[in-house]
């Protein structure tokens, strides 16, 4: 379903000068010396997270099967000095894509309506959602904020962050869309805040909230509440698949053809229309793509992808290994169409790859982690416990501390009172 989405049909994408001006001022905000994609990228789940989901605070929410985009909300100034509001996507390829002028309004708090963010940076999945009447139409999905009205806050833990982007932009959005519906309802996409659970509720996940989402889901994410936001891989952010969804972006190459008799010289040439050799290939960085494995295609689906009527040679495939054969297949869309992952520069790194197969070999399955619920859920409640006692103990050794400046600065004899008449009350010798 994401990689359905076509940025380049709804938006406009930004090119030269433009698109290096808006990576200088994401540089800028974040305070970064490179320009390329800020984003955080998980790390697949293995056996071992269990522990860590024992061991840290983490946050729990469904793995939207959309597009990742950071969503800039910036302005631009008009030839008579006035500031206008805009809004612009930046993908996984650091390419940036320009709102229509006018097109959404994501107001601040207060009562000035016309009011907007400047130098804010949301992260999020854009996904395509189901509405109850049948219709679809985009969606932004909040789940992390990098900056705040030109406020660089990726060192604060998580939950300071999504508390942020909560009070700060969603709430005021959420009041605005109440009091003008007909607007809100006529923009190129709605904006939206994914809802965190606490990491021992997989069961209530998987039996009550998936199967009611108004868009696809491919697993679950956990990340950690006490960590500042990481650019690049982030090992402290853990990407749940069921073992089908457990995936690989890699890159085509498609070798030679079968070779057929030609039936006017005889001599031996490629078969266009049948299915060659299909390589694919790991990044290892740099330049640098090597042989990973061979894609398994059935008949159909070659003659699918034909049907296209596309190039594949250079363009990276969405992957999965079948549990029986073990052969990497395509992931397919709705339509039956392979997914091309366009929206990215590379395929993944080996170091990637190798942390997949490692959850594939070492799966955890649904069971696994309702198995492991009760245990993580004992551990959350202690310390949250230990942080209250020890909130108690600080209080209360404040006050002592405050107690103890006060009493210092009584004077060790007290005047006599003026006259005993006036006070009635027990009397305390020094």
């Amino acid at each position: 379903m994401g990689s359905s989405i076509n940025l380049a049909e709804t938006f406009v994408q930004l090119q030269k000068e433009d698109l290096d001006f808006q990576r200088t001022q994401i540089a800028d905000l974040l305070d970064r010396r490179g320009t390329n994609f800020p984003g955080a990228q998980p790390v697949s789940f293995a056996r071992r997270h269990l522990r860590e989901l024992q061991r840290a605070d983490y946050f729990m929410c469904e793995k939207t099967d959309g597009i990742r985009c950071l969503l800039f909300l910036s302005q631009f100034i008009e030839e008579g000095g006035a500031p206008v509001e805009c809004q612009f996507f930046i993908d996984r390829k650091n390419d940036f894509y320009y709102v229509p002028r006018d097109a959404v309004h994501i107001p601040p708090p207060g009562d000035d309506l016309s009011a907007f963010h400047t130098g804010t940076l949301l992260d999020g999945e854009l996904v395509r959602q189901r509405l109850k009447n049948g219709q679809k139409r985009l969606a932004y999905l909040i789940f992390d904020c990098l900056a705040l009205d030109k406020e660089n806050i990726t060192h604060r833990p998580f939950d300071k962050r999504y508390g942020r982007a909560e009070q700060l932009v969603w709430k005021p959005y959420l009041s605005f869309a109440k009091r003008y519906p007909e607007d809100v309802a006529s923009q190129p996409f709605q904006l939206q805040l994914k809802k965190m659970e606490m990491p021992y509720g997989a069961g209530m996940m998987f039996k009550d909230r998936i199967p009611q989402l108004p868009h696809g889901n491919d697993g679950l994410i956990f990340t950690c509440v006490t960590t500042p936001y990481v650019s690049g891989t982030d090992q402290h952010i853990l990407k749940w698949k069921p073992p089908w969804e457990n995936t690989i972006d890699l890159k085509l190459e498609l070798g030679e053809f079968p070779r057929i008799k030609d039936e006017e010289t005889g001599e031996m040439i490629e078969d266009w229309d049948a299915m060659p050799a299909i390589h694919l290939m790991a990044f290892h960085g740099e330049k640098d793509y090597r042989h990973f494995a061979l894609l398994s295609l059935t008949d159909a689906e070659w003659e699918t992808m034909k049907a296209m009527n596309q190039t594949f040679d250079g363009r990276i495939m969405e992957c999965f290994r079948d549990p029986v054969s073990t052969h990497w297949r395509p992931k397919i869309e709705e339509d039956g169409t392979p997914r091309l992952r366009d929206d990215k520069t590379h395929a993944n790194h080996y170091s990637v790859v190798e942390s997949v197969i490692e959850s594939i070999e070492d799966a955890v399955t649904e069971q696994d982690l309702i198995a492991a619920s009760p245990a993580i859920r004992t551990a959350f409640k202690e310390r949250q416990r230990a942080k209250v006692d020890a909130d108690k103990k600080a209080a209360t050794q404040a006050a002592h501390q405050q107690q103890q400046q006060q009493h210092a600065r009584v004077p060790s004899h007290a005047p006599p009172a003026a006259k005993a008449e006036e006070d009635d009350g027990p009397r305390y010798e020094d």
